[in-house]
This record gives structure tokens, sequence and C-alpha cells, in this order.
């Protein structure tokens, strides 16, 4: 067996076989990818160790991956669900403050111990830090080694459960995401009506300042029988058919400026094509459809934007984002040069530019490394893993410096995190697997048992409150409970059941509020005992 001492070797054994558990299914019920983790579990009592340079590369792989997908969606789902996302997150660290407390005092267990439980509990290294530095003692190190393994497959097995023991479907919960996404981002749709209102004969689009009143915009117009794509000076006369574009509350606004809606078509003139084009040029990237002028250089205009599965109303303000589809319409002789502008070049979206992710993960990593003192007492360092996370958020909310996109598309995303997922979650298993049986003999099942009450209290808690009183959707509330334990596998495993983002945002949105009051919860713990 002398090929296991082979670091790669022993790596993609444990990750093949992972993989063949993982798509195991009992009762509807699987590890997919998670199950790597229990294969490096029993690799590692074995004495197999995959080395920890191994789970520092993957973890910034993941959390930078997760902060670039999650950024966009990050901000907006603060905004309207950051009350209920905090009060979920707090609640997790209270209960686990508290339930450590409650079982420390009833079983009259060492404080340090129990300090280091909680934080191994729910699998923080910065809290682990936090607790070292108050207790000035090595047992709280033995209580998070006590902690972590539960702490770990806890979280993961209760994501795993979760849609059973709520009685929900995964799939169910997707379309309500899709649902409530349509409701944030409306459909947008066409129709033609007939200028009859005789306050706006005579006046031009620009002057009847169409899209601030209504906020659709108007594509084409026919005059004469003659169609033609609109500029701001077109006047509109008499009879004339025009075609807006916009949600559906905003063409009731053009029916009441302009006049009826008619079932009267307005093809195009054979002098004018409608192309939907992919923004490739990365050298527009960021710039506002006011900055692009292409309605002065090209007579031509954008009706709508196809962003991450969601069509967008355009304005003028609207910023063009690498991997957006423009529904063009233009003069056939120029829309040659507007697609030249654009890019429209498919293989470069298959393309991955590494440089970005790893000049992102440098500033992760030295933000990680920043320490912030709050007075005399106490002070405090993002970690590796809130670092590499802030600054991931920040930079795909930014999109682009000078040359650089931060953004990347779904497909190299995935690819990305997976790697890192896998690199992350073998060494992790490895070392938790090389310390169950000595734990064990040291301090027998009762501290495994107590650290697997304090890592299923809050989760139970944090589910019955975002369930029963706020009605989060479930995989939001995966990613928050996920987020709330501070459990990169926990995230995994959640990421791994669905095809959409919700998890990933929550989590991302959820982690760095869960980190500072984690650590804030030791000072708070250390002065208690």
């Amino acid at each position: 067996m002398e090929f296991l001492t082979s670091t790669y070797f022993a790596f993609f054994l444990i990750v093949a076989l992972g993989f063949i558990i993982g798509n195991i299914k009992i009762k509807g019920i699987s590890l997919d990818i998670s199950a790597v983790i229990f294969v490096a579990l029993i690799f590692g009592h074995f004495g197999i160790q995959i080395p920890k340079d191994f789970q520092y590369i993957g973890l910034v792989l993941f959390i930078f991956t997760v902060g670039i997908q999650a950024g966009p969606g990050f901000f907006d789902s603060f905004k309207s669900k950051g009350k209920q996302i905090l009060v979920i997150a707090t609640l997790i660290i209270v209960s686990g403050g508290l339930t450590t407390f409650g079982v420390s005092y009833f079983f009259n267990i060492d404080y340090n111990i129990a300090i280091g439980m909680f934080t191994g509990a729910l699998t923080s290294s910065p809290g682990l830090a936090a607790a070292i530095d108050s207790t000035n003692s090595p047992l709280a190190s033995i209580g998070y080694g006590i902690a972590y393994p539960f702490g770990v497959l806890g979280v993961i097995l209760f994501v795993r459960l979760l849609p059973k023991l709520v009685r929900q479907k995964i799939s169910d919960c997707e379309k309500a995401i899709y649902e409530e996404n349509r409701t944030d981002h409306p459909e947008i749709i066409f129709s033609q009506y007939e200028v009859q209102n005789e306050n706006i004969f005579g006046k031009s689009i620009g002057e009847l300042k169409v899209r601030a009143m209504t906020g659709a915009g108007i594509s084409r117009v026919q005059h004469n029988g003659v169609t033609f794509t609109p500029t701001p000076a077109t006047v509109l006369n008499e009879g004339d058919i025009i075609r807006a574009v916009g949600i559906k509350e905003s063409l009731d606004k053009i029916e009441v400026l302009i006049g009826p809606q008619t079932d009267k078509d307005i093809p195009l003139s054979s002098k004018y094509e409608v192309q939907a084009i992919l923004v490739t040029n990365k050298t527009i990237v960021n710039k506002t459809i006011r900055q692009l002028n292409l309605m002065t250089s090209f007579n031509a205009v954008i009706t709508r934007i196809r962003r991450s599965g969601i069509d967008i109303t355009p304005s003028s303000a609207t910023h063009i984002k690498f991997g957006d589809k423009l529904m063009v319409s233009c003069d056939k002789g120029n829309m040659k040069q507007v697609v030249a502008l654009l890019g429209n070049d498919s293989r470069r979206l298959s393309d991955t530019d590494l440089f970005p992710v790893a000049a992102g993960i440098i500033l992760g990593v030295l933000v990680g490394k920043m320490n912030i003192q709050f007075g005399d007492n106490f002070s405090f360092s993002p970690g590796l893993t809130g670092g590499v996370l802030a600054v991931a958020l920040i930079l795909s909310n930014i999109g682009k410096t000078g040359p650089i996109i931060w953004t990347m598309t779904g497909s190299a995303n995935q690819l990305l995190r997976q790697l890192g997922l896998l690199f992350f979650l073998a060494p992790v298993g490895t070392n938790a697997g090389a310390q169950l049986v000595e734990t064990y003999n040291n301090y027998g099942a009762q501290l495994f048992l107590i650290g697997g009450i304090i890592t299923i209290v809050p989760m139970v808690i944090g589910t019955v409150v975002g369930r029963v009183f706020f009605k989060i959707n479930l995989l939001t509330l995966m990613g928050t409970i996920t987020g709330g334990m501070t459990s990169t596998p926990g995230l995994a495993a959640a990421d791994t059941m669905t095809e959409t983002d919700a998890p990933s945002v929550a989590y991302a949105t959820v982690y760095p509020i869960a980190m500072v009051l984690l650590i804030l919860m030791v000072q708070i713990l250390v002065s208690i005992f």
C-alpha cells in the first residue's frame, strides 16, 4: 500500500471514491460531492493525510468563486432581507453560546474546553483564535478538536436532510425563487399602439420624455406605411403606429400617453433588422447605454437586455455587463459595426482569465490579515475566509477595473468552485479523521455528544424561526443556516442540491455577520464563565 503515501494518488483516490459513494441514493437522498469528506475521514483514521496547503488552496478558490457569483445579488439581498437574515444569524450564534453555557454547567465541563467546543461546533477558525487568545489555555484547542468533526458532518447531514424534515421538494423551492426573481424583474413584453392622443400630436419622443414618463421604450414607428427606428427627435403624428417595449405596468402608461393598443403589426423596413448581440468586448463593460451613443453613431436602439437569465428594461443609465445579451434594432448597413463594437464572440465567454482570480485572492488574503482594534480589550480580524469573501463580493459588484473583468462565466465559476471544494474537503476530512479515535479514547463519548448538541440546537432554532416566522424559502434558509454556522462544507452540500444561487447569496450575506457575532460571543462566554 506504499502508493497511498503518495499525496496526489491518495487525493484523487479519495475524490473518485467520494463521487462513487455520493451518487448512491437511498430513499431519494444522496451525499453528492459531500461524500468526499466522509471518505477522507476513513482515510485519515488509517493515517493517510492530505497536506493542509491543499485545504487552504481549495478554501480560497471555493470562497472566491462563491463571492464572485453571489456579489451582484448580495447587496440587493441584504437590502430586501437584511433584517430577517440578521435576526437568524444572531439567534444561531446566541443559541449556540447559551447551549454551550448550559451544557458546561450541567455536565461540569471545564469552561476552556467548552468555549473551544463552541467554536468547533460552528467550525470557526477565527473563533478558535479568539478563544485561545481570550482563555490563554490549550484546552480550547482540545475542545475545538472534539466538536469540530461533528460540526463539519452535522451541518452537512442537517442540510441534506432538511428538505425531508420540512417535507418540501427542492424543485418547488426553485420555482418559488424563479417567481421571486420574476417579481423583482418583471417579464419584458411589447405591443403596438396607435397615436390618437391629440395632446401629443406633432411632439417629439424627446419632448414627451416617453421613457421617463412610462418606463417603456419605443423601438419602432410606422408613419405613412414606412417603418423606421425612432430617435428622440422623431415626431409622433395622428395615426402613427408605435411599438413599445417594457413591463406590463409601463405599457399601461404608454396606452394612456399615446393611444389605444392595436393589433396592427409594424414589421421593420427591409433597411432594418433586429439582432441579439453578446457583449464580449471588455472595453465597453461598465459603460452606460448613454455613453455607447448607439443612436447617434449607428441609428441603433437597444430594446432589451438579457442578463443572468433575466430580462431587463434598458435605460440610458443602464450599465453594460460582460456576457449581457442585447436585443438591438438597427439599420442593416450599420449592424456589422454595432456587432463589432459589442463583440458578439461566444468563444470569449468560455475563456477563463485566471489573472483576476489570482489578483482577487491576493487582495482577499491581505484584507484577511488586517487587525481591527475596538478599544483596549477587543480586536477583530476577518481571517482568510472573511477577507477573500469580502473582496470577491466587492469586486464582482464593481465588475471591471480598467482592463480587468472581475466577473466570470457560469461554467468557469462552477469548474473552479468544484475544484476548490475538492481540494478543501479532502484535507479537512483526513485531518479530522486522524483525531477521532484519539479524542474519543481521551474524553469518551460524552463530549462528542455535547459537541453534537451545540451544533444541532442553533440550526434547529434557526430553521424554526426562518420557516415559521419569516417564511424564508428553503434554499435561502439553507444558505442562511450554513452562513450562520460559518460552515463552508455545509454550503457545499446545499450548493450541490440546486441549480440556483440562492444558498450562496444567503451564505455570503450571513457569513460576515456571523463571524463577527461569534467572536463577540466568545468574549461574552469568557466573561460569564
